[in-house]
């Protein structure tokens, strides 16, 4: 198992849970490589969790999850146990502490980690779709709200474009990172996007080159209007206009002033 196959196992967890946390205790992050387990919680991708309230029973066969009770010995440590019920050879049962020990992974932690490595001033809320809003991403192109959805699994979002978290992510240099440009290529692939996170020179932008095409529609209609009715006043024809859809509520007077330009 390598550093990418241990997150991309948490990652998974997590999606299939639809973002509840996920629980890895001691005895499993062992399993996995120490330099995945060492970075996964300097960068804050696992949290430290309460103990274990329960725990598998591996006397026999049966594996039957049981509470866990804990007695403090005369050395001040605590000694952790399951009652045995079942069989009437098994009474207690001693749990090693590093299987009560655990760590925790939830969708919170992984939006901190995203923006964290894009550098993003942090403004992780829940929007209203049920996306985690993560912060504005800039691309070549344009620039988005990056979310992430775990309603299929856990999807980044700018825009309408969507691609899965785990595509982006690297090891590298002895950290997890994400791929900034890969990143960037998603955002400028959207084609679509909220106009709430739109930054307002582009809004701006936006509705000069409407207005542009409005203004075009309109001297388009006064030159078919000319040929039609060429010995009609420049009055009767912005009249006419005012009362197409192209005019878009606007009165004569202003569409007079645009028509002949």
């Amino acid at each position: 198992m390598t550093a990418i196959d241990a997150l991309l196992e948490l990652l998974n967890r997590v999606g299939a849970c639809q973002g509840k946390a996920v629980f890895v205790n001691d005895e499993e992050l062992l399993q996995w490589p120490k330099a995945a387990t060492k970075v996964m919680k300097s960068q804050k991708l696992i949290a430290k969790a309460k103990p274990a309230s329960s725990a598998v029973c591996q006397e026999c066969e049966r594996d039957c999850v049981m509470p866990v009770h804990s007695l403090s010995t005369t050395t001040g440590k605590s000694s952790s146990f399951i009652v045995c019920d079942k069989r009437s050879d098994i009474n207690r049962v001693q749990i090693p502490a590093e299987c009560l020990t655990q760590w925790q992974c939830n969708v919170d932690l992984l939006c901190r980690f995203i923006s964290t490595s894009l550098a993003l001033r942090q403004i992780v809320k829940q929007a209203d779709n049920g996306r985690r809003e993560i912060g504005i991403v800039s691309g070549d192109k344009r620039s988005q709200m990056l979310c992430l959805e775990v309603t299929d699994g856990l999807m980044l979002i700018a825009g309408n474009s969507k691609v899965p978290l785990a595509e982006f992510i690297e090891f590298q240099g002895g950290a997890y990172v994400l791929n900034d440009a890969q990143i960037k290529q998603l955002v400028d692939s959207a084609t679509t996007a909220d106009d709430r996170y739109t930054p307002r020179n582009a809004k701006r932008e936006a509705r000069k080159l409407d207005t542009q095409a409005m203004y075009e529609s309109w001297r388009k209609a006064y030159r078919e209007l000319r040929k039609k009715h060429p010995g009609m006043s420049d009055v009767w024809h912005s009249l006419k206009i005012a009362k197409m859809d192209i005019a878009k509520d606007r009165d004569a007077d202003t569409i007079r002033k645009q028509m002949k330009k």
